[in-house]
């Protein structure tokens, strides 16, 4: 199939629809001889005139108005096939926002049921980044930590803490059977002391005299706590397999944090992969063998 050089067709297609060059060239973004030279490289190539020029402007010959009614159709054409294909690669990926935490200790493995019952739908997974809406994500769905963000959110897990060691910790500090054994043990922080300090008030005991190590992620609060590093405040939602396995074990059964959840929020129209993607999230939620709270 021999066919004329693209860029050239462009830029009569252009021409030939608003019959002015100048027009053509601001939107295709271009200069009024760039336009004109294309043309005439067309004319040249098709052995045909396709615009009658003058110091008044140019107008279309028959022979190019002809042409171009066939070109405008063809350039349609391919933009709404081109269309077609990339609207439907994008309805067959669903972009969720999440913590690491979530999708490390809970999401990661339950993820491949969800690929086994719906292989043609790509899951993209970004970092929520503090986003607080699907929208400011760019996502689909978004996955949050803390109060309830917004009127629309739903939880999907609880937020709620409970202190949590390791039996190695047991093991090298000694047992652990009240409360206020706790002001002798080595305390880990999920970014700041303020949630030991709020457990501790809670149960009207006084706040320990020494602060232990603060992470700023909660992965790397739990790399060192199945390490035998300390005691932490872990929301037991996201631990369930680590005390299944015996990894880990909750010391005292008062929680804190009740008021927290991580919450499920929505963009504000689904695709259906989406909505096939959040029912499911849902529903593992629902699931979970170990709520926490």
């Amino acid at each position: 199939m021999k066919l004329p050089p693209l860029p050239s067709l462009r830029a009569f297609e252009s021409a030939a629809r608003r019959e002015n060059f100048r027009q053509a060239a601001t939107e295709l973004g271009m200069t009024p001889a760039a336009v004109s030279q294309h043309v005439r490289s067309l004319e040249d190539w098709l052995g045909v005139r396709l615009f009658e020029r003058s110091a008044r402007g140019v107008r279309l010959t028959p022979a190019g108005r002809e042409f171009g009614s066939a070109v405008t159709a063809g350039l349609a054409g391919i933009a709404a096939a081109a269309e077609r294909l990339t609207a439907a690669a994008r309805r067959r990926t669903v972009r969720l926002a999440c913590l690491p935490s979530v999708v490390t200790h809970w999401l990661a493995p339950r993820l491949p049921r969800f690929r086994a019952a719906h292989p043609d739908i790509q899951v993209a997974i970004s970092y929520a980044a503090g986003a607080k809406t699907a929208s400011e994500a760019a996502s689909d769905l978004l996955i949050q930590h803390g109060a309830r963000p917004d009127a629309g959110a739903v939880p999907i897990l609880s937020g709620a803490t409970h202190p949590t060691c390791a039996p190695a910790y047991l093991h090298r500090k000694g047992p652990i059977r009240d409360p206020r054994d706790l002001l002798e043990a080595d305390l880990l922080h999920d970014e700041s002391p303020a949630a030991w300090w709020r457990w501790f008030a809670e149960g009207s005991l006084e706040s320990p005299r020494e602060a232990g190590p603060i992470f700023a992620d909660f992965n790397l609060l739990l790399s060192s706590l199945t390490a035998g590093l300390g005691v932490a405040l872990c929301p037991t939602a996201l631990i369930a397999d680590e005390l299944s396995r015996g990894e880990l074990e909750i010391l005292f059964d008062r929680p804190t944090d009740m008021e927290k959840a991580y919450w499920l929020t929505e963009a504000a129209s689904l695709s259906p992969e989406a909505v096939l993607m959040r029912d499911w999230l849902l529903a593992e939620a629902a699931a979970a063998t170990l709520p926490a709270g």
